[in-house]
């Protein structure tokens, strides 16, 4: 088993997306959380600060929720979500570009590919220690029900006899999932995993992203 050491927020592992007062951000804000709680890890275990322009040791809500201003206009929520990895990545994208970190690098895996690929990924992301957004949309069991149409960050894995266990980080609490089952949605349209590389070179960044319209 190897898990992420993921920061907490008064006791909540990462943010609870119903701590938002805003509608649109507590019942559809969950792309930006994954995005925020994503830069909030890197800024602390990677020394990339100008991610995260508060303080990344104490994480507070006060802040976090600052924070969550700033990116909503990159990962804003809308009435179909932000269904696609192309969506997510461009928005992650653009904010990465306004702060002036150009060391990271964003690609996404498809729904589409095989289990063991998506195993790959979060084995080789966790190894390096970087968390791994995953986008669910329809699922056929009931068992995934609480996240259906949802982002949330992977942060951690455990392999036995031949299963592939993930450790799901979403609403400030954690849940281990079989991979492979949470890859076999049985519907046509799929979510998928989003990589994260970090190079040496293009380290540095602006203290503030621009807004967008």
């Amino acid at each position: 088993m190897k898990e992420l050491d993921y920061f907490t927020i008064d006791g909540a592992i990462g943010w609870n997306q119903d701590w938002f007062k805003e509608w649109w951000m507590n019942k559809g804000g969950c792309a930006a959380v994954t995005a925020c709680d994503l830069c909030l890890y890197l800024a602390r275990k990677k020394g990339l600060a100008a991610l995260y322009p508060f303080d990344a040791a104490h994480p507070r809500k006060e802040d976090y929720l600052l924070f969550s201003d700033i990116m909503k206009p990159y990962l804003r929520p809308r009435w179909s979500g932000i269904d696609t990895l192309d969506i997510y990545l461009s928005g992650l994208s653009a904010y990465l570009a306004d702060i002036g970190i150009s060391c990271i690098k964003g690609t996404g895996l498809p729904g589409t590919a095989p289990w063991q690929e998506a195993a790959d990924l979060v084995r080789r992301q966790i190894d390096a220690g970087i968390p791994v957004p995953c986008l669910l949309l329809h699922h056929k069991d009931p068992a995934f029900d609480d996240f259906q149409w949802h982002w949330f960050n992977l942060a951690g894995y455990e392999e036995f006899d031949g299963e592939f266990h993930v450790k799901a980080i979403t609403y400030g609490t954690f849940f281990w999932m079989d991979l492979k089952a949470l890859w076999d949605t049985g519907h046509r349209r799929k979510g998928g995993l989003v990589e994260i590389t970090i190079e040496e070179s293009g380290v540095g960044g602006k203290s503030h992203a621009k807004a967008q319209g």
